[in-house]
Formats: structure tokens, C-alpha cells, sequence
């Protein structure tokens, strides 16, 4: 074991946490808990530090409580990541489990990280006195083994936006939280295919919750008709529909290619369009009034964005309709 690493007794709250885990397994009887709590240790350790090293005895299982570690190898001088493990994993050697035999890879921290701990010794006393244990670890290294061969299977068969695709599903949020250098060698794909692959899916994402929003938007605005509040905002609008204003913003200008104003002025000119092709209201408002109406507070500004949009004043406009009827 690296000589820096400070080994502590568990706190009784830590032997709790690992103990409810196991218990999401097995029931754990009252005599085991005692033999966590005399036995769990607890140590910490800084982000590139290393766990244990290649070709040596792990004398632990460690329990990660928070963090993230790496497991890895060397093969003709260059590293490869064998494996990546964050909360609530196990992590121990792989090739000499319990303490069987020496370590092929080494593992090192890849963030800060909180882990419990339990030499092996005392695990091998308790695995022969306690049904429950053996059967708790038979279920973590199943559920350990089906995800290496899964992860073996799309590395030796998939493409390179295949083992994205599996490592993003399998594991959400780890792209954004982990070196992607390190991503890259545990999907054996080189770190510009990597970026490149992501890059792609970050658009495709990224449209599809502007056009969500976008339609999310446009809902809102035909069913409140908040267009006519003459003193509406872009921040009003935006706390309306539980955004922030500044996606909002993105929303405007990335959506719909508009600014705020157009794109409010656009649903203004738009009812009023409609309703100067209603001959009922037509007889009972001037232009004025339904431009008040529909929320400009102005009759320049009305004027000025009704040319803007339809390419003509309000009163061509209206001149233009009366022809068609005839």
C-alpha cells in the first residue's frame, strides 16, 4: 500500500451509510453490524493520488462515499483505463481480489475522494461465519461482471458513437463530471474522436430543447395572448414560462432568429391583421384602438412595426383587403 495513505476507524455515521447499501441487498443481522462497526476504516484521498499500485498486494475492498477512481494498466509504455467507479461502487484488485494475489493494474483518484475501507483479512473472517455477506458480494461482483462484459463487448464490436452512445447511457452524467482523456482510453477511441462525437450530440441536444422551448413558448403566447400587456417584459415573459432571461434570450434569437421586440410586435401585427379582416370589428374600432389594443403604446410604433413586418402601413393594408372583396 502507498505509505501516505491515513487510515482512520469509520465514524458510527459512515458504517451506517455503507451498511444501509447492503442492506438494500441482504437484511444485515445485528452481529454484523457490530463487526463493521470494530472493523470499517475510513481514509480520504487527494485527486491524483494513487490507491494502490501494479504488482503489489491490495490488502483492502474500499467502498467509494464519494468521488471517483480509475483503474488502470500500462502496455508497452502506454496507459490504459481499465475501468471507472464513483459512489456507492466497490473497488478492489481485480486480478488479486481479497488480497489473492498481486494487482495488474493500479487505481488512482480521479477526483477528491471519501472511501471506507475493510482489510481483507477481517473480510474473509466474516464471509465464513455470515450467510448474508457471501451472498451480498455474490450479487455486487454479478452486477460488477455483466457491466464488464457488456463494457468488453461494445469496445471489441462497437464503433466509436456506438461506446459514446453505451458509456453515455450507462453511466449519465459522467461526461461532464470526468476528464474526457480518461473516458477516451476506458472506451479505447482517440480524445479528438471523442470531442468530435460529443460536440455532435451536444447540438442535436441543444436544438431539441430550443425547439421544445420554442414550442413550450409559443403555447403560452397564443393561449395568454401576453403580447397585449403593454408592459411586457422580456423578464416577465420569461418568469411566466419558467425560464431564465437569458435563455429566453437564446430562445429569441437562436429559435426564431427575432429579437424580443419583433418577435412580440410579430404577435401584435399579426392579431391585428386579423382582426381588420373582421368587417364587425372594423366598424366599431379605428386602427388606433386595436393597436392600443393588441399592447403598443404608440401610434409610431405601431405604424413603424406593422411596415416593418407586412412591408406596408396599417391603411394599405387595410385599402388592399377592401380591393380583394371586390
Amino acid at each position: 500500500m502507498p505509505k501516505h495513505l491515513q487510515y482512520n476507524k469509520a465514524e458510527s455515521e459512515e458504517v451506517g451509510y455503507v451498511l444501509n447499501v447492503l442492506s438494500s441487498i441482504h437484511a444485515v443481522d445485528a452481529k454484523l453490524k457490530e463487526e463493521f462497526e470494530k472493523h470499517l476504516l475510513t481514509l480520504r484521498i487527494k485527486k491524483d493520488h494513487i490507491l494502490f499500485n501494479e504488482n503489489e498486494v491490495c490488502e483492502y475492498i474500499y467502498f467509494i462515499v464519494k468521488g471517483a477512481l480509475m483503474g488502470c494498466t500500462t502496455h508497452n509504455k502506454r496507459k490504459i483505463t481499465t475501468y471507472i467507479s464513483v459512489e456507492n461502487d466497490f473497488v478492489s484488485s481485480i486480478s488479486g481480489l481479497h488480497g489473492s494475489g498481486y494487482s495488474q493494474e493500479y487505481v488512482v483518484a480521479v477526483e477528491d475522494t471519501h472511501l471506507l475501507a475493510m482489510h481483507n483479512d477481517e473480510l474473509n473472517r466474516l464471509f465464513s461465519h455470515h450467510f448474508e455477506l457471501n451472498y451480498i458480494f455474490r450479487i455486487v461482483l454479478e452486477k460488477y461482471y455483466k457491466d464488464a462484459q457488456q463494457r468488453a463487448h461494445i469496445i471489441r464490436v462497437g464503433n466509436a458513437k456506438e461506446r459514446y452512445l453505451y458509456f453515455a447511457k450507462t453511466n449519465p452524467g459522467y461526461l461532464d463530471r470526468l476528464p474526457l482523456a480518461l473516458v477516451a482510453s476506458l472506451l479505447n477511441v482517440k480524445l479528438s474522436t471523442l470531442l468530435s462525437i460529443r460536440k455532435n450530440f451536444s447540438e442535436k441536444d441543444k436544438n431539441k430543447e430550443l425547439e421544445e422551448w420554442g414550442q413550450k413558448l409559443e403555447l403560452h403566447i397564443n393561449k395568454h395572448q401576453s403580447f397585449r400587456h403593454k408592459d411586457i417584459r422580456l423578464q416577465s415573459l420569461a418568469n411566466e414560462i419558467g425560464l431564465s432571461s437569458h435563455k429566453l434570450s437564446i430562445v429569441l434569437n437562436s429559435y426564431f432568429n427575432k429579437s424580443f421586440i419583433d418577435y412580440i410586435n410579430h404577435y401584435r401585427v399579426n392579431w391585428i391583421k386579423g382582426s381588420i379582416r373582421n368587417p364587425d370589428i372594423m366598424h366599431n374600432f379605428t386602427l388606433e384602438a386595436l393597436a392600443y389594443s393588441a399592447g403598443f403604446s404608440s401610434r409610431s410604433a405601431f405604424y413603424n412595426a406593422f411596415k416593418k413586418l407586412v412591408g406596408m402601413s396599417p391603411v394599405e393594408y387595410s385599402k388592399t383587403l377592401n380591393q380583394e372583396k371586390r
